[in-house]
């Protein structure tokens, strides 16, 4: 596995990049013998340390997972253990879905820039109402059925996800509401209630 322990306006050592690679390396083999690659990146938030988790199990699954400690080590523990939970708690869904191909196809995506309220009125004044476009990139859209989409979500940690619809092709996304629970928009099941 390919392993990146960096740190962002903090010193990260060599003891603390020792204890990561074991204590990772521990917790994903019990689940799965190879993941791609980790990072790993510490930041220190007013008193605290924040540990984030970022790893790259297979084709197009993503883990992530975050904590906050008043200690490094148990900042890592704490976001370890949040990784673990839910590699345990899907690991039959992904290994079943890991064996499958995933189909997906190329979209744009974009990145805008927020627009001040004064800045909204000049523009629609002008007759141009498009914000700014910060980044523009390529992403994948991965054909997958609703559950599948949850689990994404679930395990990159999202708070929200676009996905080809398995049972009838169409656009989807689900999405994490504010009361933790998860929504999911399919506009395909609109039309046919409105027929």
């Amino acid at each position: 596995m390919n392993l990146t322990v960096k740190g962002k306006n903090i010193d990260v050592g060599e003891a603390l990049r020792t204890h990561v690679a074991q204590n990772l390396d521990r917790a994903i083999g019990k689940y799965f013998g190879n993941p791609i690659e980790a990072g790993v990146t510490f930041s220190k938030d007013s008193h605290l340390f924040v540990a984030d988790l970022a790893v790259h199990i297979g084709r197009g699954i993503h883990m992530q997972a975050e904590a906050s400690a008043a200690q490094v080590y148990a900042a890592f523990d704490e976001a370890l253990d949040h990784l673990a939970k839910r590699l345990r708690r899907h690991k039959r869904r992904l290994r079943d879905h890991h064996r499958a191909e995933i189909e997906s196809f190329r979209a744009a995506q974009y990145i805008l820039a927020p627009q001040e309220e004064e800045e909204a009125d000049v523009h629609s004044a002008n007759g141009s109402e498009a914000p700014a476009v910060i980044a523009e990139m390529q992403t994948e859209i991965p054909t997958l059925t609703v559950g599948e989409a949850v689990m994404r979500l679930d395990l990159a940690d999202l708070k929200a996800m676009m996905f080809l619809n398995k049972g009838h092709g169409g656009l989807n996304m689900v999405y994490r509401r504010n009361d933790g629970n998860i929504g999911w928009v399919d506009p395909r099941l609109e039309a046919k209630a409105a027929e």
